[in-house]
């Protein structure tokens, strides 16, 4: 998520899935205010680019029309990363997933205007996208950048990063797959390795409770410039599909 989907007022009810006798959070609905173009782009881009939730294993060579290696960003927020991705790995295919209505507007404009038939759009709960339309050990990349913080202690176990969600992301990735995350709140970052660390089938790149430079592919965000500025530390974590 980025500065478009920064969530820290009182909420609408989410979606959620169980994780013992506690539920997982995995996203708030604020949709937030829709310019005319991002509405055009929800009735004239959709169809090119948006996947409606079905609930159902889908067949993404179908979708795509081709075979190749799958990524996908979790809370895409304005789309600024995924955009960049896209004009930059044409080689494989693209899937975000976001809640934001007005972000995702603005990402179908942005396709539509670089050409980048290799992306395809949700706007649904990641959760449940991944778990009833993701087969399992089919992707080469799960990236999810600056999720939700949930700052507040009371709320830390509204964060996304929990052991449930890690195991589901875990039985999606190919062997040798990747997981990349990235925070700019050294509180989530100590959750992220408590929760990724102790997650069977992942290896942190960087070793225990580590984390790497920025990699080349993830560009750097005006949310996080503005984090920067104001002091706050960012983490890129690198976590490994065990082959």
């Amino acid at each position: 998520m980025t500065d478009t989907q920064d969530h820290r007022k009182s909420p609408p009810k989410p979606f959620t899935i169980e994780e013992g006798h506690r539920k997982v959070r995995s996203f708030v609905l604020r949709q937030g205010r829709f310019t005319p173009a991002q509405q055009r782009a929800f009735d004239e881009l959709w169809p090119r680019f948006g996947l409606d939730y079905t609930g159902a294993p889908r067949d993404f060579d179908a979708v795509f029309g081709r075979k190749a290696g799958r990524v996908v960003e979790i809370g895409f927020g304005n789309g600024e990363a995924l955009r960049y991705a896209a004009q930059h790995d044409r080689e494989r295919d693209l899937i975000g997933i976001e809640v934001h209505a007005p972000g995702v507007g603005r990402l179908l404009n942005a396709l539509a205007e670089d050409g980048s038939d290799h992306v395809r759009v949700y706007h649904h709960d990641a959760v449940e996208v991944l778990t009833n339309e993701i087969a399992d050990g089919s992707l080469d990349e799960v990236r999810i950048y600056f999720p939700d913080p949930w700052h507040k202690k009371r709320h830390n176990k509204r964060r996304l990063v929990q052991p449930e969600f890690a195991r589901l992301i875990v039985a999606k990735l190919a062997p040798g797959g990747r997981l990349h995350l990235a925070t700019d709140w050294q509180d989530y970052a100590e959750q992220m390795w408590d929760v990724l660390d102790g997650t069977e089938g992942i290896v942190n790149r960087a070793g225990e409770r580590g984390s790497v430079p920025r990699p080349e592919w993830r560009p750097q965000t005006h949310f996080e410039t503005r984090g920067q500025k104001l002091g706050h530390g960012v983490w890129d974590l690198l976590y490994d599909r065990d082959s």
